[in-house]
This record gives structure tokens, C-alpha cells and sequence, in this order.
């Protein structure tokens, strides 16, 4: 089993920055995939990017390109999550993930039935 906790949410101006952890433990996590996703209210959770378990490749969605960028330190056993130039729109609960490609299944990354374990989730404000 894998317990992910995450951090570093707050409130910050518009153009702000945040870095958000995601520290695991139980299981080593250089095995999984480490998405990250976010919910705003009234809304459905959406993809926001994920880095690889093999060479450390990242992969992000069109929205937050160029704006936020994955990291990971495998001897902390911690995902980071860079967020920069944030705008209100990027309002929301941020929430880390864990996977593991199946075999007989495509692994695209961007899906949350891909990740078997879930942080608790950390808010990011952005104000105007």
C-alpha cells in the first residue's frame, strides 16, 4: 500500500507561485507512475500531468503548459508539483495519484481509473 500526503497549498495574487508537494511512504515509489490532477468546485476533476516511472518523462495538458512543471526526488520518496503565472481559473483542489500500468491496457496517463492511491488533496486560491 502507498500513502501519499500532500502540502503546500495556500492563497496567492494572480501571476503568484506555489510548489506542491507530495511526500509517500509505505511502498517505494519509483515503481509508479505520480499524476497529478484538480477539482474546482461544482466541477469534475481534471487532468493536469503525470511523470513517468521509468526515465522521468512528463507529460502535462494543453491548459498548463509552459506554466507548470513535475518533479520528483526518489530518495525522499516526494512528487512536486511547480506552479507558476497561476490565474484564477486555476482555483481548485489539487490531489496527487499513484499507478501502475496493466497489462492488456493502454497506459495514456491522463485517466483516473490509471491510479490506484490518492492524496487527501491541498487547496490553491488564486485571487485577482
Amino acid at each position: 500500500q502507498v500513502q501519499l500526503v500532500e502540502s503546500g497549498g495556500g492563497s496567492v495574487q494572480t501571476g503568484g507561485s506555489l510548489r506542491l508537494s507530495c511526500a509517500a511512504s509505505g511502498r517505494t515509489m519509483i515503481t509508479y507512475a505520480m499524476g497529478w490532477f484538480r477539482q474546482a468546485p461544482g466541477k469534475e476533476r481534471e487532468f493536469v500531468g503525470y511523470i513517468s516511472w521509468s526515465a522521468g518523462n512528463t507529460y502535462y495538458s494543453d491548459s498548463i503548459k509552459g506554466r507548470f512543471t513535475i518533479s520528483r526526488d526518489n530518495a525522499k520518496n516526494t512528487v512536486y508539483l511547480q506552479t507558476n503565472n497561476l490565474k484564477p481559473e486555476d482555483t481548485a483542489v489539487y490531489y496527487c495519484a499513484a499507478g501502475r500500468p496493466s497489462l492488456g491496457r493502454l497506459w495514456q496517463g491522463s485517466k483516473e481509473y490509471e491510479y490506484d492511491y490518492w492524496g487527501q488533496g491541498t487547496q490553491v486560491t488564486v485571487s485577482s
